[in-house]
């Protein structure tokens, strides 16, 4: 059967657009692909399978001819305590994830591929409003990438990849009226309830694999702020009139073979939230929700630590495991109008293992656990004053079927 990758890459988007989850580094999945997720998201020196290219571009080359379906199945816990009483913000706890990798070598030197995957996202639902209004409150962010690659071997061990980031994300913020009776959006109109909004963009990420030797890979990748449509129907929410670009992230890893069985492999990723304004500038910022320069969830940069295994027990099956760390990016001073996003999980265990079936054709697993992190801070005076801790918890389980042809 031949396949067309454009059509694929079109057909797995649609079917994931319902369905994207929410993630963990901040707003940004702790990995892409069920094999690199079972290592706590370790791969821009290690290409496992077609996934490869949404770590890094210039692993493709190196995976052959091959395709992977994924889905991760999400489960945060999220909850603030303010004012002596505990608001849930799980309303919605679970969250699927699909993927998709397909690979096709033109010649030994040169891949073509596609993946789609999901970037990550942040959801509050709120059956009781923390907000002090009757109703339910919150907000859903998803993110969606399709990214045609190309990458290509300049010497037999070392490789360069490229890949167009075609994003499109997807918006809603309900029970938000406080905000508009206190004057605070410069468009009461486009401030919450206005439904779901999207925006469509695109960006490029750039990556250079390199074979050491027999035993030692060295990687490096960069993504480029993906310039991102406005939210038009939230407006009078994020900063300079609904802008909400995807920020720029980047990373150096590398894979050691310590035995003929047992890989061991590290990434050190940075995630630039403060580069974009709705994300990064500090509630503290002068003018009205929407204005140009305006609040935003205060973000701060995230330099996040990884660090995996894989084993090859015997010739059927594979074992994994990782750990990831990272200061989470809501400083204690931002914490009130991160009661929508409390994206503070900092710690990630990881399980995961592939089992061959035969023919070319394989079976993976993974498990994560994103450990419990609570910040507190202080409450503006519009909110009553006081202090406000956030907590969040989350744990995902995930399978993919993988082919090499």
């Amino acid at each position: 059967m031949k396949l067309r990758i454009s059509q694929i890459a079109l057909v797995v988007a649609g079917c994931m657009a319902p369905a994207l989850g929410h993630a963990t580094n901040g707003y940004f999945s702790h990995g892409y692909g069920i094999k690199a997720k079972g290592m706590a998201g370790v791969g821009i020196a290690l290409p496992q399978d077609a996934m490869a290219a949404a770590t890094n571009p210039a692993g493709m080359v190196f995976v052959g001819n091959r395709m992977d379906v994924g889905l991760d199945v999400f489960m945060p816990q999220r909850e603030v305590e303010m004012g002596g009483m505990t608001f849930d913000g799980d309303g919605r706890n679970m969250f699927f994830v699909p993927d998709f990798g397909y690979n096709r070598m033109i010649n030994p030197n040169l891949s073509l591929g596609v993946v789609v995957y999901g970037n990550g996202g942040m959801n509050t639902t709120y059956e009781t409003s923390p907000f002090g209004m009757p109703g339910t409150a919150g907000v859903d962010l998803t993110q969606l990438f399709i990214a045609p690659t190309v990458a290509y071997k300049i010497t037999p061990d070392h490789a360069v990849g490229v890949s167009l980031n075609l994003a499109h994300q997807r918006f809603s913020a309900y029970g938000l009226q406080p905000f508009a009776m206190l004057g605070l959006s410069s468009d009461p109109t486009k401030l919450t309830n206005n439904g779901e909004d999207s925006s469509s963009g695109w960006g490029v990420r750039v990556g250079w694999t390199g074979r050491m030797s027999d035993t030692l890979t060295l990687g490096a990748t960069y993504q480029t702020k993906t310039k991102m449509s406005k939210f038009k129907e939230y407006a009078g929410l994020f900063a300079d009139g609904g802008d909400f670009d995807i920020p720029a992230n980047y990373g150096v890893g590398i894979a050691f073979k310590a035995t003929p069985k047992l890989t061991v492999a590290a990434d050190v990723q940075q995630i630039d939230y403060s580069g974009v304004g709705s994300v990064g500038n500090p509630m503290a910022s002068p003018g009205r929700l929407g204005d140009p320069g305006a609040p935003g969830f205060g973000w701060r940069d995230m330099t996040v630590f990884k660090l995996g295994a894989s084993y090859q027990y015997n010739e059927k099956l594979t074992l994994r495991g990782g750990f990831s760390t990272g200061r989470q990016p809501i400083p204690s001073s931002e914490v009130a109008f991160n009661i929508l996003a409390p994206g503070v999980i900092e710690n990630h265990l990881t399980l995961g293992g592939t089992w061959q079936l035969g023919g070319g054709k394989e079976l993976s697993v993974a498990y994560m656990h994103g450990f419990k992190k609570t910040v507190s801070g202080s409450l503006p005076p519009f909110m009553g004053g006081g202090t406000a801790d956030l907590r969040m918890s989350q744990n995902s389980l995930g399978v993919a079927f993988g082919w090499q042809f």
